[in-house]
């Protein structure tokens, strides 16, 4: 019997032994994927130059929330505000924050605009989930594209509201899609016709977005105050619009391959010229612009960059982030 108790408690010690080795095992495997330094609690200012900021998605309880790095350090640990979004852009010292509402149904989201403290100046609800968010060069105008569900023409049972808020006049436009359409020089009317994607050009007159009928999809450029759109090119999705208003980078449908249909390009505007970029993975995203050389985008749980004439490689920007603006 004692035998018999010595080789149990011996076994014992051997379990507990190993259970410790396979501890420091899993600890010596190093951080996970998302794990990153995090400080919560500080301020946040969107006029603050030199900044990148982004919608934090490292593992945490500030998943979501609006973080910011020094765009020159994007390594050193992130300042976390409490402003919670699921898509975020900034300009001239104005914010957008588009926000889903948890549990509702149907989907409602809240179109929130802050200033350069993030102090809420205007909030509307609107139908559908956030998609895309842009504000203008000069601050005075904010833009969304939604996924709204039951128009009975949407193949896939979903399709896009994009609308405008012109923060100088208050005027609010829910949607843009009553707009004048001009496809090869004449007017075109459909049922089906979907706006999303919108970029401004810095005078503020002028702004680009996707059109998408009948299974294609262009590159519109319209007059904000005629409220007129004519077709630039075909096969555009998801524009944005260079710090110098001279190319647009998009996404460019490149494949039927559902799984990996997308490829980034940039479009000179003067000539016409079109530039794959060195990312030659799928981007399902609007890429925003950092300065006149470099778009970053967001891809597999991380901000990416690429330089924008073609050359280079992609790179890892910020791991555990999506949404990018920079300031």
């Amino acid at each position: 019997m004692r035998a018999r108790i010595v080789g149990v408690a011996a076994a014992v010690v051997v379990l507990i032994a190993a259970a410790v080795v396979f501890g420091l095992q899993s600890r010596d495997r190093g951080p996970a994927v998302n794990s990153v330094a995090v400080v919560t609690g500080q301020p946040v200012s969107v006029q603050a130059k030199g900044q990148l900021l982004f919608r934090n998605t490292a593992e945490g309880p500030d998943f979501g929330h609006l973080a910011t790095v020094p765009a020159d350090r994007p390594g050193e640990p992130r300042k976390v505000a409490g402003l919670s979004c699921d898509r975020f852009a900034t300009s001239a010292g104005t914010a957008l924050c588009l926000a889903a509402q948890p549990g509702v149904l149907p989907p409602m989201t809240d179109v929130i605009v802050l200033d350069q403290d993030l102090k809420e100046i205007r909030r509307v609800e609107l139908p559908g989930t956030p998609s895309r968010g842009r504000v203008s060069p000069d601050g005075k105008l904010v833009y969304w594209t939604l996924f709204v569900n039951g128009d009975s023409y949407a193949e896939n049972g979903f399709s896009t509201r994009a609308g405008i808020l012109d923060l100088s006049t208050g005027n609010l436009m829910k949607s843009i899609e009553e707009m004048g359409l001009l496809l090869d020089g004449k007017p075109y009317y459909a049922s089906d016709v979907n706006y999303w994607g919108i970029t401004f050009a810095p005078d503020g007159k002028r702004f680009y977005a996707t059109v998408g009928t009948k299974g294609k999809t262009y590159l519109v450029e319209a007059d904000y105050e005629r409220l007129v759109a004519r077709m630039v090119r075909e096969n555009v999705e998801c524009p944005s619009l260079s710090p110098d208003g001279k190319r647009i980078a998009f996404k460019k449908r490149v494949s039927t391959d559902s799984a990996a249909p997308w490829r980034l390009a940039v479009l000179e505007l003067a000539s016409g010229r079109e530039t794959l970029l060195a990312e030659t993975r799928s981007v399902d995203d609007q890429a925003a612009w950092l300065d006149d050389r470099t778009v970053a985008y967001g891809l597999e749980s991380g901000i990416w960059t690429v330089p924008a004439d073609g050359t280079g490689s992609a790179k890892l920007l910020v791991q555990g982030a999506s949404s990018p603006a920079g300031v």
